[in-house]
């Protein structure tokens, strides 16, 4: 079976299909997991990230190189919650740290504003006028928020597998038919995925190791072999090596690393 994402804006019952979906794969299904995870690794309150992913992302601008410790965070986090297989991932951009895999299937849910606004309405208890100005508002600051830290546009529909709307689809519809397509043979788990699944998830941890070390550094894996490429003075060589190998070295599944300088080239 496959790796589920699902990306949805606010009340468009995306989180409602994702856990019956879920619950009717008997897969696990997961969200806001993440975003707590993340608050506790910048010591971050989680409400104000939730309030920094809805208004900006500037809080992680106070942090040096916040925006990259970010992203490798969150990479290394999902990586290892999917890496069981069988799991639904309903959060910002979880297609983006999945791309490569074949065995997920990406899936985008949307809902016409009349009907977002009105369940906005009953929630919140606000107006009409003041819903869709939130609604409108939230929409714009996602959108934001993936081309800031991703570089992808979250309405894009090229980035996703199926994208269901809907209206006259209802929740039970859609749930069905993403059971369906779960499981057609092209999204299956197979062992090529699972090694593809575990060289990410290597990467993804040598990546979180070098961040404040090596922030730039380009880093892929194979079978247990971290390759990392440093762009730096020639005369930093040993010492780069020596203090990658330090940081690297304790990672389970290493079983060699290979560090490349990439000579630095400075101007006069």
């Amino acid at each position: 079976m496959p790796i589920i994402t699902i990306s949805r804006g606010s009340y468009s019952k995306g989180k409602e299909i994702a856990e019956k979906l879920a619950q009717k794969l008997g897969f696990e299904c997961i969200s806001r997991d993440i975003l707590i995870e993340a608050s506790e690794y910048f010591n971050i309150p989680e409400v104000k990230l939730v309030r920094a992913i809805h208004d900006a992302p500037s809080v992680l601008d106070r942090f040096t190189y916040g925006k990259e410790k970010y992203i490798a965070f969150i990479r290394e986090a999902l990586l290892a919650r999917v890496q069981k297989d069988n799991v639904i991932y309903h959060g910002l951009a979880g297609h983006f740290f999945l791309e490569r895999l074949p065995n997920v299937l990406k899936v985008r849910i949307i809902a016409n504003m009349e009907d977002r606004v009105t369940e906005e309405m009953h929630r919140e208890k606000v107006s009409e006028e003041r819903a869709r100005y939130l609604l409108q508002k939230d929409d714009e600051e996602r959108r934001k928020w993936s081309m800031y830290l991703y570089g992808i546009d979250t309405w894009d529909p090229r980035l996703y597998d199926v994208v269901l709307h809907v209206n006259q689809l209802n929740i039970d519809d859609a749930v069905d038919i993403l059971v369906h397509t779960a499981k057609r043979p092209c999204f299956r788990t197979t062992p090529e995925s699972k090694v593809l699944l575990e060289n990410m998830l290597l990467a993804a941890k040598a990546r979180r190791a070098l961040i404040n070390e090596f922030p730039a550094a380009d880093i892929s894996s194979r079978d247990g072999v971290l390759f990392v490429n440093v762009e730096a003075p020639l005369s930093q060589q040993n010492h780069i090596i020596t203090k990658v190998d330090q940081l690297l070295k304790n990672i389970d599944g290493v079983q060699a690393i290979q560090t490349h300088i990439i000579p630095l080239i400075t101007t006069d």
